[in-house]
């Protein structure tokens, strides 16, 4: 076995799981989370992001970066997924899965990042609240209100 998975098997690691309820329809959250616009758009960062599987992606000014796993439009999201923060792994990438679906008031969206390094969890998991949620409900709001 090589260094770099010796290391990764090593790597200790938790999962972020959050459930949310947000405006609007499945598509128009898929189309938020999926488009450069869109992402740019609730963040107020610059997006690069295709809704095609096998493409890269940087979000919130090339903080985060990763590539498109497994795309079903209006209805999931899997994508591989890295900050660019010193103390996180250059090789390493965690797993984050996006499942919406139709709900009163708008849409559920079940939320899982699994392989996030045990350092890192607890301000990551506030930082889905903060930097993902709140924002994204916000902009799906106003674009109804139009």
């Amino acid at each position: 076995m090589s260094a770099s998975r010796n290391a990764k098997a090593s790597v200790r690691t938790r999962t972020i799981r959050q459930t949310v309820v947000l405006p609007g329809t499945p598509t128009e959250v898929y189309r938020a989370l999926m488009t450069s616009k869109g992402h740019s758009g609730f963040s107020g960062a610059p997006a690069r992001i295709t809704g095609r599987v096998g493409t890269t992606f940087e979000v919130w000014g090339g903080y985060i970066h990763g590539k498109n796993l497994e795309l079903i439009p209006g209805r999931r999201i899997v994508q591989s997924w890295r900050p660019s923060e010193e103390t996180w792994p250059q090789d390493y990438y965690s797993t984050v899965t996006f499942d919406l679906s139709e709900a009163p008031g708008g849409t559920r969206v079940r939320f899982e990042h699994a392989g996030v390094l045990a350092d890192h969890a607890g301000h990551l998991a506030a930082g889905w609240k903060e930097s993902y949620w709140l924002p994204l409900a916000s902009y799906l709001e106003k674009s109804h209100r139009k």
